[in-house]
């Protein structure tokens, strides 16, 4: 589809569009909208929506609190649950302060400014995620439970896999949005689901990360089910994953062994973003999930795998990060890390000596003191973004619940 903004408007008359969902993500990757009139369109392309971002958690704009949604026409998509007349499209949006500046606060403004960055050096980025979810059996109010909706296990079929008409739901939805996936399957724990994205550059994995955990979460609550992507809702199960597939659009293998070791040089400073919560850590360490900084072939319980594929699908997979991280900011910090890497020609360790942080403290810790991301992210969103997780540490210390607080929300 060509999308410029004539475009846009022509399609959204010729469609019967409606409404519009402005959509951005706060500091931490929860999507947030705001609807407007199809009419207003022309606005926001022309001079943006204004909205409070003093009541959007992280932003911590309360002295000026007004900023402005600028729609991207690149990510329009029809929402396919929504009427046929009276239609509802979606685009994502980049944020700006009232003089046209960005605002510092845009983790998706942060990644494209990384991505650019990466490009005029001349390094052309790949990105495929695989994330994994729990389904979890509502009761009969339609609340959910914390029970998984089967006993299935890895790459079970029905009538173990309970999963498999939601899936298929889940994929048809987001083909009907332009966003094709790979394969899905039942994953190792109860009620636990893997969908394997298609590769792309990395603005649009990271858009698609969030659309697919939003289409998700739709999907499942229409089949009477709750969706979760907290890395490990069950004790004793399989945590959940979101694996990160890297590879530059022209592979090398060589260059890829220096871009891992810029990440494993880096990865310590960056666990604060890629698992950001204290479940987190319960994950890591335990059924495959990684806490040693190192490197393997095809092992999976190594932080960075080297897959046996090879030719145009030679690609590596760092296996640290978890669906409830800020896919903008994951990724951007994972580039940076991996050009660092490139640029100083860095050669790949067998086995950095160390291990992850082991727990959201000690990641909090490393971070503060990070040369890395201080260099890497501008003051206001590393300091918001920290301070933010800080006052979650000390909830969490005195609650000892890394389960409660968050299970319905992520």
């Amino acid at each position: 589809m060509n999308t410029t903004e004539q475009s846009v408007l022509q399609f959204v008359r010729e469609q019967d569009v409606r409404f519009v969902k402005l959509s951005f993500c706060d500091i931490f990757g929860n999507l947030q909208n705001i609807s407007i009139s199809s009419k207003e369109l022309p606005r926001a392309f022309e001079s943006g929506i204004s909205f409070d971002a003093s009541s959007i958690r992280g932003f911590l704009y309360s002295d000026r609190s007004d900023l402005f949604l600028f729609p991207d026409t690149t990510t329009l998509s029809l929402l396919p649950w929504r009427p046929a007349q009276g239609r509802v499209v979606r685009m994502f949006c980049s944020i700006r302060k009232p003089d046209g500046t960005p605002f510092e606060g845009d983790s998706r403004g942060y990644l494209a400014r990384t991505v650019e960055s990466a490009y005029r050096k001349g390094y052309d980025f790949s990105i495929g995620p695989e994330c994994e979810f729990y389904l979890f059996k509502c009761d009969p109010e339609g609340n959910p439970t914390r029970t998984p909706i089967d006993t299935g296990t890895y790459f079970d079929a029905a009538p173990f896999d309970r999963g498999e008409d939601v899936r298929r739901n889940i994929c048809l939805t987001l083909e009907e949005m332009g966003f094709y996936t790979e394969r899905s399957h039942h994953e190792s724990g109860p009620g636990q689901n893997e969908i394997d994205f298609r590769y792309g550059e990395p603005m649009e994995a990271a858009d698609n990360t969030i659309l697919f955990k939003n289409v998700v979460r739709m999907m499942a609550d229409r089949s009477g089910m709750f969706a979760s992507f907290l890395p490990k809702p069950i004790p004793d199960e399989s945590g959940s994953g979101l694996h990160v597939n890297m590879s530059l659009r022209e592979p090398d293998t060589a260059k890829h062994e220096q871009m891992i070791a810029g990440i494993l040089s880096h990865i310590s400073e960056i666990t604060v973003f890629a698992n950001p919560l204290a479940n987190s850590y319960e994950r890591l360490g335990s059924w495959e999930a990684p806490i040693h900084i190192g490197w393997g072939d095809s092992n999976r319980s190594l932080l960075v795998r080297v897959p046996a594929a090879k030719g145009a699908y030679t690609r590596f997979e760092v296996r640290s990060p978890d669906p409830s991280c800020n896919p903008y900011l994951t990724y951007a910090l994972l580039i940076r890390a991996a050009v660092e890497g490139l640029e100083h020609q860095m050669a790949m360790p067998a086995y950095a000596g160390n291990d992850l942080p082991g727990n959201l403290g000690e990641a909090l810790a490393i971070a503060r003191k990070s040369v890395f991301l201080r260099d890497a992210m501008n003051e206001r969103m590393l300091d918001g973004y920290l301070k933010a997780k800080e006052s979650e540490w000390e909830a969490y210390q005195e609650s000892g619940d890394s389960v409660s607080r968050y299970f319905l929300t992520t």
